[in-house]
């Protein structure tokens, strides 16, 4: 892959480095409007389901099994079609992955990243 895959908060300022910005959380960020996010796409079918997203909690002590169902989830023909969207943005430039969750490596950007930088 070409690209490079990086992972920030999408409260955080833009940067020259980031290339494609793509938010990867099923639900907008509170207390963000949608100009400061600076977005290029909004990836929600890529998100972990709501019932998924409900069961972590962001629990680090679930985190290994969040990342095997998520990436069960991410196996299914819908959040494929996403992922594989979001390799071939990955394929032409940077990527980066943004997310509301403060605990960023262990997240479902996290989880996503892993997966961009495998071969498809």
């Amino acid at each position: 892959m070409d690209g490079r895959i990086r992972l920030r908060r999408v409260y955080d300022d833009p940067s020259p480095e980031d290339g494609t910005r793509v938010l990867v959380d099923r639900i907008w960020p509170r207390g963000l409007g949608k100009e400061a996010a600076h977005l290029d796409e909004w990836a929600k079918d890529v998100s972990p389901s709501s019932q998924l997203r409900r069961w972590y909690g962001h629990d680090p002590d679930k985190f290994n099994e969040f990342r095997r169902r998520y990436q069960a989830e991410l196996a299914e023909p819908g959040p494929k079609a996403a992922l594989d969207r979001l390799r071939a943005v990955a394929r032409s430039g940077t990527v980066t992955l943004l997310t509301a969750t403060k605990d960023i490596d262990r997240s479902q950007a996290a989880v996503l990243a892993g997966e961009l930088r495998q071969p498809g």
